[in-house]
C-alpha cells in the first residue's frame, strides 16, 4: 500500500479507501490507484481487512445431518439450493462456508456467527427444533432458514407455500381420475406436514374422503421408499396415485412400480415435489411442484444481509407452481 501511495502521490489511507471502493475518494484518484495496483499485481489481504472491519465476509450454510434419513449433500435438491446460494453470495462479494451438524444440535449453527467465523448463518430446514431456532434468533444472531413458516416464529424463513403445493399436486392427480392416492413423506417435519395438509385439503374441496392407511409417513431414504412401495404391492393395497413430498422419493416410487410391472401413468399416477434437474429427464418424466432454487438462493442471501446490516428482514414465500409431465398424463 505504501508503494502504491508513493507512486500515486497520495497517502496510505487514500489508497485503502480507494481499494475498498469508498465513495470518499474521487473517481480520478481511485482510477489511478486501481491502475497502479493492477500493474503491481497487488491484492487486498482479506484476513487483515476482516480484522479491521470486524466482518469475515463469509456466510455459513448449515445442512443438518439426520441419521434416520441419511441425507447427503450430493442430493440433487441440496446441490441445486447450494448453487443458488453460492451465486447470490458471489454477487455480493461473500464467501460460503458449508457445514454439517446433527439435527438435534442446531445450537451449534449459531456458534459459526458467535465466534466470528461467519457474519451470519443460512440453515437448511427447521427439522423438529422450532423453539430452539426462536431462541437463537432472540439473541440477535443473523439467521435465515430454508423452510416452512410456522406460528409464533421469531426467525426469518424463505420457502414455498407448502400447503398450496400439496393441494396443487393432489388436486391434479384427482382431476386426472385418481381416487386412492398414497402420500409419501415424514409428516413430523414442518414442510412435509404442510404438504400433507394440502393433500387433505384437495380431497376435502372435492367432497372426497381420505383413507388414513394411504398416508405413509416415512423418511426420504430411497431404500425405505422402495420397500414401502413393494410392501403395498405385496399386500394388494389398492391405490391409483402417489404424491411423494420430494422428487427423489417420487422417482424411487416410479422405479419400484415399474420393476413390479405396474405401468406409470397408465396404472398409477405419480407426482413429486421440488422440480430438481433430473425430474424432466426420468422415464416417464416427473410431474412435480416447482421450487425456484435460483430465486431461493437470492432471497436467502438478501434476507440475511439485511439482518447483518441491522435492518428488518421479513420472511419470503416464493411462487408455487405445478409442472405437469408424463408421469400424470393418461
Amino acid at each position: 500500500m505504501a508503494d502504491i501511495a508513493r507512486m500515486a502521490g497520495v497517502n496510505v489511507s487514500t489508497v485503502s479507501r480507494a481499494l475498498s471502493g469508498s465513495a470518499l475518494t474521487n473517481e480520478e484518484t481511485r482510477t489511478r490507484i486501481m491502475e497502479i495496483a493492477a500493474a503491481l499485481k497487488y491484492t487486498v489481504n482479506a484476513a487483515g481487512q476482516s480484522l479491521r472491519s470486524g466482518q469475515s465476509r463469509t456466510i455459513g450454510v448449515v445442512i443438518p445431518i439426520d441419521p434416520a434419513s441419511q441425507g447427503h449433500v450430493s442430493d440433487p435438491f441440496f446441490l441445486s439450493l447450494l448453487g443458488g446460494i453460492a451465486d447470490a453470495l458471489t454477487e455480493h462479494g461473500y464467501d460460503m462456508l458449508v457445514s454439517r451438524i446433527h439435527v438435534d444440535e442446531l445450537e451449534a449453527a449459531s456458534q459459526l456467527s458467535a465466534t466470528g467465523r461467519t457474519d451470519g448463518v443460512i440453515l437448511i430446514g427447521q427439522w423438529h427444533h422450532h423453539d430452539q431456532l426462536n431462541q437463537i434468533a432472540a439473541r440477535g444472531i443473523p439467521l435465515v432458514i430454508w423452510g416452512a413458516r410456522l406460528p409464533y416464529q421469531k426467525y426469518a424463513t424463505v420457502g414455498t407455500d407448502n400447503t398450496l403445493g400439496g393441494e396443487l399436486a393432489t388436486g391434479h392427480l384427482l382431476d386426472q381420475g385418481a381416487r386412492r392416492i398414497v402420500f409419501l413423506g415424514d409428516i413430523e417435519l414442518p414442510e412435509y406436514r404442510q404438504r400433507h395438509q394440502g393433500y387433505l385439503n384437495a380431497h376435502a374441496k372435492r367432497g372426497l374422503l381420505v383413507d388414513p392407511s394411504l398416508t405413509r409417513a416415512i423418511a426420504f431414504v430411497p431404500a425405505l421408499v422402495r420397500q414401502e412401495v413393494e410392501a403395498m404391492l405385496a399386500s394388494k393395497a389398492q391405490f391409483d396415485g402417489v404424491f411423494a413430498a420430494s422428487d427423489v422419493a417420487a422417482m424411487t416410487a416410479i422405479s419400484a412400480l415399474l420393476r413390479a410391472g405396474v405401468r406409470v401413468p397408465d396404472d398409477v399416477l405419480v407426482a413429486g415435489y421440488d422440480d430438481i434437474g433430473p425430474a424432466a429427464y426420468t422415464h416417464p418424466s416427473l410431474s412435480t411442484i416447482r421450487q425456484p432454487m435460483h430465486e431461493a438462493g437470492q432471497s436467502l442471501v438478501a434476507v440475511l444481509l439485511r439482518q447483518i446490516k441491522g435492518e428488518p428482514a421479513a420472511s419470503v414465500v416464493l411462487p408455487t407452481e405445478l409442472v405437469v409431465r408424463d408421469s400424470t398424463r393418461r
